[in-house]
């Protein structure tokens, strides 16, 4: 084959890979209907970014591989909106709502679209040709700052828009932050000694201003679109029409958004959603109402700040007053101090909140709380308990200011403040109860060694009792030493140990996620495991070798090698890979049985669900995989069988509602042709 041959047969294969990344990854992010594994997917990424390293004369702006990386800013640009990003009128009251429908009633034939409000960060992007050529933050209505290199680091954003897209667009919508992220991102920066964010829209907003694109991807941000800018170059006459037009696109637009025919609709919509919005995975503060006729706007127009044609209703924030009985401090994983206010029980969103975290001392000391106050509650972002302040008002005397402890409650140790850190901290690392209990839950997790069983209380023994000093020392308990603990007897006892025994073939991903190192999450062992491999070439590794691996940087390199360098660390990895737990990744021949080996379910997709009887979900997974199959996390009509455990959820629903058949665990084994995995 000549060259110029080659060349073409690498370029095609470049096109494929850029075109099913880019469909894989709609139907993952956007539709939640994966349609291969999450390792198929990194495989075919991993080519793709191998071939255009080595052909970088075949580069192209909506590549997959530009979402993520890519070189941190200095300064973020100005950009000008040449139609200004108007903000919206609130209506605080149903009487101001009910202002708004009389007034725009004779302009309401087409009815109105109700859009549940997000609590993100407004974006502008603009797509030429298809492709995403920029993004631009609302700014101040008129001018924002371009953020293209973080917003394409977006997931559920098409980087380029099927055929027949205009050859200009420019749409309009929220970035937001899920809930689950939110919560975790928080929890992580309170671990770490870093302000936490107050709300989702801060966290987005702080996200997606980060100077550098890698830190952005690793903060999970979704988007949803709901305007087009110039709708009439798409033939669009309504903002329903306008919103399904955008999810033809493949565009990413909420489902929570109807069209309500008149005023008592709309209101019926609004009340719907006042307390229904508390199930949704992301934050929502209000119901945005839009005139649904775009030639209505036009003909209504807009004041200097906001349109007539729209209005945003907001829902009142849920505050309660209730009594702060007590403060303790929780010492974290990674030996942060935190205040914790007790509270008297109060419902707030939906739950019942008896505690909440008070962040750090200077918060503490900021806010002026006391023991035996009343103090104000909410739930930043309806999702994490948070005291706005007391009410010094009616204090009595009795109240009790809170002095930070200057040694760890835990373990006796001095509590010290860290150059450049808000949070007191522990420095007794190896040797703490607080943090080897935490530590040790951290790495008995599902996204850790997955020790079915090793639970909280659990935990809490094995420490207390002496039996357990070191995350080794999980691996050298008996039988004999758990049955006489609570709540246990041999039975229980034996299936703990067997559950060790079964981590220990965990793959090293999952090893290096569950030390627990700071700034290491499942995604960043992910990376280290298969750029070294090895947990000695790990080791090994100055930090500017760590620091030049995609996706890690200087900051996680400098964590990993503080971990490492430590006497107390290396000697517990040594443990650890004498006790047999997998300390390197293995080669592709070593993984299943070959592609000559029986594959009975060749080409199916199968979702596991609920709890199984004979094997964990991994395993069960790990042998649909090496038997032909295509384990996949989501219900879709592509899904050929559904696997049902006990207590299966909502995925049971979907496949009987999308008519997929429902197996049992008996039933997959024996399509399988295999019995269970040996306990």
């Amino acid at each position: 084959m000549t060259r110029e041959a080659d060349l073409t047969v690498i370029r095609d294969r470049i096109g494929a890979l850029r075109r099913d990344l880019a469909r894989y990854g709609y139907q993952y992010y956007v539709l939640d209907a994966p349609e291969i594994p999450d390792d198929e997917y990194d495989r075919l990424f991993a080519e793709l970014r191998r071939l255009e390293a080595e052909y970088p004369q075949f580069d192209a702006p909506d590549s997959p591989t530009k979402r993520v990386g890519g070189r941190a800013s200095e300064r973020f640009v100005k950009v000008a909106h040449p139609v200004p990003m108007l903000s919206l009128d609130n209506a605080l009251s149903m009487e101001d709502l009910d202002a708004f429908l009389t007034r725009t009633a004779p302009s309401s034939a087409s009815g109105y679209v109700c859009e549940l409000k997000i609590d993100g960060l407004a974006v502008s992007l603009l797509y030429e040709d298809g492709l995403l050529v920029r993004g631009t933050t609302r700014g101040d209505g008129r001018v924002g700052e371009d953020v293209t290199a973080n917003i394409r680091t977006i997931r559920s954003l098409p980087l380029r828009l099927p055929d027949g897209a205009p050859r200009r667009l420019e749409v309009r919508g929220e970035v937001l932050l899920d809930r689950k992220y939110f919560a975790a991102l928080n929890e992580e920066r309170e671990d770490l000694g870093e302000p936490v964010f107050a709300n989702p829209r801060n966290a987005a907003a702080g996200s997606l201003r980060q100077l550098d694109p890698a830190v952005t991807a690793k903060r999970r941000l979704s988007i949803y679109l709901y305007a087009v800018v110039e709708p009439e170059a798409a033939g669009l006459a309504t903002q329903e029409e306008l919103l399904r037009w955008l999810a033809a696109m493949g565009l990413p637009v909420q489902k929570a958004w109807t069209l309500c025919p008149d005023g008592p609709s709309v209101r019926s919509f609004v009340d719907e959603w006042r307390t229904r919005r508390l199930d949704l995975s992301y934050a929502t503060d209000g119901v945005v109402v839009k005139l649904n006729a775009l030639a209505e706007w036009e003909a209504l127009g807009s004041t200097s700040h906001a349109p007539r044609w729209a209005i945003a209703f907001k829902y009142p924030p849920e505050e309660k007053v209730t009594r702060l009985t007590d403060i303790l401090v929780s010492v974290g994983r990674t030996g942060a101090l935190t205040p914790v206010a007790v509270l008297e029980p109060v419902a707030l969103s939906g739950t019942v909140v008896r505690r909440a975290s008070l962040h750090n001392e200077d918060e503490l000391r900021r806010k002026d709380v006391r023991i035996g106050d009343l103090v104000r509650v909410r739930k930043a972002g309806e999702i994490i308990p948070e005291i706005l302040g007391p009410l010094p008002e009616v204090r009595d005397g009795s109240e009790r200011e809170f002095v930070m402890p200057s040694v760890c409650p835990a373990c006796g140790s001095p509590a010290v403040r860290l150059d450049g850190e808000v949070a007191l901290r522990c420095v007794n690392s190896l040797s703490c109860p607080a943090q080897l209990k935490e530590g040790l839950r951290h790495f008995a997790s599902r996204d850790g060694m997955d020790i079915r069983g090793l639970g909280e209380r659990l935990v809490d023994q094995l420490v207390e009792r002496g039996l357990v000093r070191s995350v080794a020392d999980l691996y050298r308990l008996t039988a004999s030493d758990l049955a006489p603990l609570d709540r246990m007897g041999e039975k229980s006892a034996r299936n703990i140990t067997e559950a060790l025994e079964r981590s220990k073939s965990r793959p090293f991903a999952r090893f290096l996620s569950a030390l627990g190192i700071r700034y290491v999450g499942s995604r960043g062992a992910d990376i280290l495991a298969g750029a070294f491999r090895d947990l000695d070439a790990l080791v090994a590794a100055p930090e500017e070798i760590l620091s030049s691996v995609e996706g890690i940087g200087p900051v996680i390199a400098a964590s990993i090698r503080s971990f490492l360098d430590q006497e107390g660390n290396r000697r517990l990895l040594s443990d650890l890979r004498a006790l047999g737990l997998q300390a390197t990744l293995p080669s592709a021949g070593e993984v299943g049985e070959s592609p000559e080996g029986p594959r009975p379910l060749d080409g199916l997709r199968i979702v596991f669900t609920g709890e199984l009887e004979t094997m964990t979900r991994d395993e069960a997974e790990d042998m649909a995989k090496r038997l032909g199959a295509l384990p996949t996390s989501s219900v879709s009509g592509k899904t050929s069988y559904v696997v049902a455990g006990r207590d299966a959820g909502s995925k049971l629903a979907k496949a009987s509602a999308l008519g997929v058949p429902v197996i049992d665990e008996q039933e997959f084994l024996r399509m399988a042709g295999e019995s269970a995995p040996d306990r």
